[in-house]
């Protein structure tokens, strides 16, 4: 009788253990699981726009050209007025963070400086003046196009946009925060420290 209750006593210590080892692996490869799904979503946001800006400029286009080995020249201009949409944001891409799977937490250590992710000009020209030998053509729109870009890329550390997308930097860390605590998990961003003004150029 007593080897028949020390044997269903020993058994009933090894049935727990080995329940206990299977339940742990279990948990841990949940665990590990989340950590894998949750950084895969951060992933998905990708770029997050936060700030969209209205620029209305007046640029002069001039383009002289030598003809005939430099005896001739002609002169071709225009006045243009730009009005350009910027839009500003952060890539989540260049977060760096890792995960506390024992805690489930996601530690944020950096987070990017924001960036210009597009501009969109529109542009209308005024007083266009040809020259006799230098006419505007379809390729002189297309350089034309890439000039207002560039001159409206110039503006933008003078206006108080990136300023602003730094401010904009917490709303983004909260969508993070959200994200996070959709499996249960925490965001710990204690150790982050959000970048001063930068003037970031379009990629």
């Amino acid at each position: 009788m007593e080897l028949l209750f020390i044997g269903l006593a020993g058994g009933a210590i090894i049935s727990y253990y080995i329940f206990k080892k299977f339940t742990s692996v279990k948990r841990k490869n949940l665990t590990e699981k989340q950590s894998v799904v949750l950084l895969d979503k951060i992933k998905k946001v990708s770029k997050l726009i936060t700030i969209e800006g209205e620029f209305a400029e007046i640029y002069h286009h001039e383009n002289t050209k030598e003809k005939f080995l430099g005896l001739v020249t002609s002169k071709k201009k225009a006045i243009i007025l730009i009005n350009a949409k910027v839009h500003i944001g952060f890539d989540f891409r260049k977060i760096k963070m890792h995960t506390d799977t024992k805690k489930k937490v996601l530690v944020l250590s950096e987070f990017p400086r924001p960036e210009v992710f597009s501009i969109e000009p529109n542009l209308r020209f005024y007083d266009i003046q040809n020259g006799l030998l230098n006419k505007f053509s379809s390729e002189d729109l297309t350089e034309v196009n890439k000039e207002a870009k560039d001159h409206i890329l110039q503006k933008i550390p003078e206006s108080n946009l990136m300023q602003t997308a730094n401010k904009e930097a917490l709303e983004a860390v909260t969508l993070m925060q959200n994200l996070v605590e959709t499996i249960g998990w925490k965001l710990d961003y204690t150790a982050l420290k959000i970048p001063e003004s930068t003037q970031n150029l379009i990629e």
